[in-house]
């Protein structure tokens, strides 16, 4: 047998029989009291209100219109439609107001 094709064969080797013994993962919902987050818009809507926080006006209206646009269905959607029309912003166009 050609050296370097018995070291690539005994790395494949090994390989195989390393990865044959790592544990399993089993697929599974995790626990909803241990989440720190519900989804994306959460993460968003949390940044709004950061932006809220440090008097970032700009940066909260532009993270609300996008979490608008992008996740119309949430209910943090819908807090951010609050937000903004108490804010006296537009909301996006084509959004409905809900």
């Amino acid at each position: 047998m050609i050296p370097g094709l018995r070291a690539a064969f005994a790395a494949v080797a090994l390989v195989t029989a390393v990865s044959s013994h790592a544990p399993f993962q089993c697929s599974s919902e995790p626990d909803p009291r241990r989440r720190r987050v519900e989804d994306a818009s959460e993460v968003l809507f949390d940044l709004a209100e950061r932006f809220k926080a440090s008097g970032d006006r700009e940066g909260r209206v532009e993270t609300l219109r996008f979490l608008i646009e992008r996740y119309p269905s949430s209910r943090f959607a819908g807090m951010a439609r609050q937000d903004l029309e108490s804010l006296g912003v537009a909301l996006p166009e084509g959004t409905p107001s809900e």
